[in-house]
């Protein structure tokens, strides 16, 4: 009897929780200020690709802003998150970012420079995950045109848009927020599945050169947030 009222309470807890985060409107990715685990990730994410020796994942802070951030020195690796959700509910995808050094002569549209400092995806698995996953991704690009939404020249379920392009903002932090859940039905012509992963990238191997790129204040949302 006892182990059902514990049962009981936990569902009860849990669902709670579930309602307070919905009625907040907020889903929480990371503000990056847990640190680092034993193998020198941040805490709750994974290595999609492990980094080479010369490239370097770090967390840093300013002020009372702490961020992560990705160096790669002809290399290419990313993290991920994961976490199950219905885009639907919260649909706004926000982040600041700072790309600090782009890859010479990176430019998205050609597989054989296809480099960028900054990349964000979401993803959405699709049985069989392996060749059917779709992702949505958000690009800091060197020579591609902003607003220009494409597919990846590596697979054909990689789509992206580009929001940031060139060094004319470089070393400057950006605010973003958009629309997953709409950008999604323009890319694929679909509803979209329930989100699995969420992907922070950065690669330089294509064009032999270095990228850097800073991230923080990853959240979800049910309405886009105020702007500063």
């Amino acid at each position: 009897m006892r182990r059902g009222i514990i049962i009981f309470l936990f569902f009860l807890w849990v669902g709670t929780g579930a309602a307070g985060a919905e009625e907040k409107g907020t889903l929480m990715v990371d503000r990056f200020a847990g640190g680092l685990d034993a193998k020198g990730i941040p805490v709750g994410w994974n290595l999609e690709k492990e980094p080479g020796n010369n490239s370097k994942i770090t967390l840093e802070q300013e002020k009372e802003r702490h961020f992560l951030r990705l160096l790669s020195v002809g290399d290419n690796f990313g993290l991920k998150k994961e976490m199950s959700f219905d885009i639907r509910k919260y649909p706004h995808l926000s982040w600041r970012w700072r790309a600090t050094k782009l890859p010479q002569g990176g430019d998205i549209r050609k597989r054989e420079t296809d480099d960028q400092a900054g990349q964000i995806y979401v993803v959405f698995p699709k049985f069989p995950t392996m060749i059917n996953s779709r992702s949505v991704g958000y690009i800091w690009d060197n020579l591609a045109p902003i607003g220009l939404f494409g597919t990846s020249t590596v697979y054909s379920k990689m789509k992206y848009v580009v929001l940031q392009s060139g060094p004319a903002k470089l070393d400057q932090w950006i605010c973003e927020t958009r629309n997953v859940y709409e950008d999604y039905k323009k890319l694929f012509e679909e509803e979209p599945p329930l989100v699995g992963t969420v992907l922070v990238y950065i690669n330089s191997q294509h064009t032999k050169s270095s990228a850097a790129c800073d991230y923080a204040d990853l959240f979800f949302s049910a309405s886009p947030p105020k702007k500063e």
